[in-house]
């Protein structure tokens, strides 16, 4: 059975991530003292001592997972462990993507932090505060939800922004359409649809200006043939052109995050495990919930290092 590694996405992070890492490795306190000198100020402090508020904003939680997870792949590189030797492909949740992809050398460290950090706030800044929502429909199937997403666009836009397997669908758009949604999913019979506690619409139309803003920050930055192919988030296919990466990491922007997908991709390829890189156990978690014969496996601690180092040797 083959390997992928996997990269968590946002609501992954933590006030802490990562510090247990860089007090017991030089290559750890590398990687962010690399991301604190690209975004020219000191997330990793912000990282390790909070406040959770502002760690949780777009623009911090997405440079800092990415951090975390590449401080585990230099770890890992550093006692011979080889991607390109190992791994039949990688694939990131949404931001995740832009870490699987740094991982396998499309971009550095730094451009990665930087391109990033362009993406937060653009998504931050394409649809004013209180216009968007997100809701999470449990217990409905995808037909299902994206036919209550279809007749809730009579108001607005509206549409699945993560399936993400299990039973568990994101929606997102403006936000009268995304509740209308959440309610006709519960007259449908869903279990439970819950308005989401975020700041904005990720992975719905309404993102355009920041897809925009992907496409120009992207154009500017070196990109390499990664050396795994990567399973795009908007496709569910492996890729390594990097051109057309660098296009679907744009459409990915206003697109669908197909999660589960992706893991019956792996259950279809051979691939029987999955390494989840960085900050928290989501992926692994999900990995279980929609195939059990992909067995995840979270890797974010020094012990947990250790323990993937062994099985992979």
């Amino acid at each position: 059975m083959a390997i992928a590694f996997t990269f968590p996405g946002q609501g992954s992070q933590s006030v802490g991530m990562g510090k247990e890492l860089a007090e017991a490795f030089p290559e750890a306190r590398a990687v962010f003292a690399e991301v604190d000198d690209a975004l020219g100020e000191k997330l990793s402090a912000l990282m390790w001592e909070g406040p959770e508020e502002t760690l949780t904003l777009t623009a911090n939680a997405q440079p800092a997972l990415m951090a975390v997870s590449m401080a585990v792949m230099r770890v890992m590189e550093s006692r011979g462990f080889s991607l390109a030797g190992s791994a039949a492909c990688v694939a990131g949740h949404s931001l995740g993507e832009y870490s699987a992809l740094c991982a396998a050398g499309m971009f550095t460290i730094a451009d990665t932090a930087r391109l990033l950090r362009i993406r937060g706030n653009a998504m931050q800044a394409a649809v004013p505060a209180g216009e968007g929502a997100m809701a999470a429909v449990i217990g409905l199937e995808e037909p299902d939800v994206a036919a209550v997403c279809q007749e809730a666009s009579a108001i607005g836009p509206c549409q699945i922004a993560n399936d993400n397997g299990g039973g568990q669908i994101v929606i997102s758009g403006a936000k009268p359409a995304v509740e209308k949604a959440a309610a006709l999913a519960g007259e449908k019979g869903a279990k439970r649809a819950i308005m989401l506690p975020v700041s904005a619409p990720f992975h719905s139309s309404m993102m355009t200006p920041a897809a925009d803003a992907m496409r120009e920050a992207l154009a500017t930055v070196e990109k390499k043939a990664p050396v795994v192919p990567v399973i795009a988030n908007v496709t569910v296919s492996p890729l390594t052109d990097p051109q057309e990466i660098a296009g679907r990491l744009v459409e990915q922007v206003t697109g669908r995050v197909r999660w589960r997908e992706t893991v019956q991709w792996f259950a279809a390829n051979n691939i029987g495990t999955a390494y989840e890189i960085g900050s928290g156990k989501v992926l692994t978690g999900l990995a279980r919930r929609i195939d059990k014969s992909v067995s995840g496996i979270a890797v974010n601690t020094p012990a947990d290092i250790e323990t993937a180092l062994a099985a992979l040797a």
